[in-house]
This record gives structure tokens, sequence and C-alpha cells, in this order.
């Protein structure tokens, strides 16, 4: 059986509770929620910002666990807002460009806290 690790990656905020950014098992690794903050860990006020710096997070996330964007299986989106696809889709075609090599990829619509309104969620095989 193979053995979990969870892991906190170096360049992303730390979640206040004890919750790892991501768990690798074997081969596979599970992201927790990719929120768009910043740096400093404050989150921006609009959706573009927001969504920028989610997909930036996601990848110093699979980097940082020694995977690579190319193993990203599959991506979720939670949207505070389904009418934001747009901005989405401006960040996942410049982090996935090629049209026969994206993971999958599924939004939903969810009620997120506060100022947050786009989380990513990944899951990558390698």
């Amino acid at each position: 059986m193979a053995k979990r690790e969870s892991m906190h990656i170096p360049g992303l905020v730390r979640h206040k509770n004890p919750i790892s950014h991501c768990t690798r098992i074997g081969n596979m690794l599970f992201s927790g929620a990719i929120g768009g903050y910043g740096k400093d860990g404050g989150v921006p006020d609009t959706f573009d910002a927001q969504v920028t710096n989610a997909f930036a997070n996601l990848k110093i996330l699979v980097e940082g666990a020694g995977f690579g964007l190319g193993d990203v299986a599959k991506v979720t989106v939670f949207l505070k807002d389904t009418s934001n696809r747009d901005a989405v889709n401006r960040e996942w075609l410049k982090l996935f460009p090629e049209e026969h090599d994206r993971p999958a990829r599924h939004a939903i619509k969810a009620d997120l806290d506060g100022k947050t309104l786009v989380q990513l969620e990944i899951v990558a095989v390698r």
C-alpha cells in the first residue's frame, strides 16, 4: 500500500486550519483548495486578480510537489458567480495552451467564504 504524504509547499500561504496544500499517494497528487490569494496572503477584491493568482498558485503547488503541469489530470473550478467563465478560460489557456494536451475541467457554482470568488482543486498523476 502506498504511503500518504501531506505537503506544505514553499511559496504558498499556509492555511489557518490544520490542512496541507496537497497530499501525494504513490504517483497521484490531490490538492486542497487552491485560492486566489496573493503572496502576502491577502485576497484581492476583483475576480480577475483572484483567478490570475489561483492559476499561478496551482502552478506553484504542482511544481513544488515535484509534479509538472503535464501531470495534471483534472481541475475543478469553484465559482461564486458562474458568469466569470471568460476570465477562467483566459487563465486556463495561458497555463494549458495546447488543445489536445489539457486536463479535464469541471466548473461548479459554490458558496465560497468571505471575499473568495474562485478556488481550484486538482488531481495529478505522474
